[in-house]
């Protein structure tokens, strides 16, 4: 595919925001199954860049005059192929590290008791997507009830969620199985649901010594293909967040995202 993508993060605020950090991962690498033919991102002054532990690109930007508007956005052209295995750089964090749950992923006994015939007992591509099956199939999508702050235990209690929980559901699950797994932020092009337009899905670790990686798409129980686009990796939502940042002051925050991904010819 040859996909055009234009994603626009606007923050508004009722009272002016005095100093702020915003950091972004929102340059997609060139890497198998996609090549990147141009990408820039805007922001309201310039980012200086750097790689982090996970080997995203990371762009960094300090507001210290006053304001109560800010636009940030990303846009540009990528060709994609059906792929869903990653083989690590020599120098990349650990599996081993990836093992560890967060507080976004840590389960519940509930969690870890209602699962437990599903967990898989090998790291192989057929035993994680049935756990994939069962995580999609207990947790139903519903936007608008989670939020960027709800954990794995509170979507499994509330049945309920969108991506990112399935992902840090499946996360919580992979790793109490002791299969390392990361989570992946990016883009799904689906023309029927463009509310997917922003997604997640996970890496489990096939090969530990090898650093073999395989993505799986929970929300769609399936192998990720020509459809995503990977922006970055990392523990959790939170370490592989497309848009994050801290502030001093701006009461009354209000945000809106808007993403556009099209098909060119």
């Amino acid at each position: 595919m040859h996909l055009k993508i234009r994603h626009r993060t606007e923050y508004r605020y009722e009272t002016p925001v005095r100093y702020s950090i915003q950091e972004l991962r929102l340059t997609p690498p060139t890497t198998d199954g996609q090549k990147v033919e141009r990408w820039k991102i805007n922001t309201p002054i310039k980012a200086s860049n750097s790689i982090d532990a996970f080997n995203n690109l990371c762009s960094v930007f300090v507001q210290e005059a006053s304001y109560t508007s800010m636009m940030i956005e990303a846009e540009g052209e990528i060709l994609t192929q059906d792929a869903h295995e990653y083989v690590d750089d020599p120098k990349a964090v650990s599996p081993y590290y990836l093992l560890q749950q967060t507080k976004l992923t840590e389960p519940s006994e509930e969690m870890l008791n209602y699962f437990s015939s599903s967990l898989p007992k090998k790291n192989t591509i057929d035993e994680i997507l049935k756990l994939a099956s069962a995580v999609q199939g207990a947790i139903e999508y519903v936007p608008g009830k989670t939020n960027f702050a709800t954990t794995a235990a509170q979507s499994f209690a509330m049945k309920s969620g969108v991506c990112q929980d399935h992902a840090h559901v499946m996360l919580s699950l992979c790793r109490a199985a002791q299969i390392p797994a990361r989570y992946v932020s990016g883009y799904f092009f689906a023309e029927e649901s463009p509310n997917l337009a922003s997604h997640a899905w996970i890496d489990f670790c096939s090969d530990i010594n090898g650093g073999v990686w395989n993505s799986v798409d929970i929300t769609h129980a399936c192998l990720t293909d020509a459809r995503h686009v990977r922006l970055a990796i990392g523990c959790d939502y939170y370490s592989a967040a497309p848009v994050k940042g801290v502030r001093t002051g701006g009461v009354g925050e209000e945000l809106t995202a808007n993403i556009s991904i099209q098909q060119l010819s």
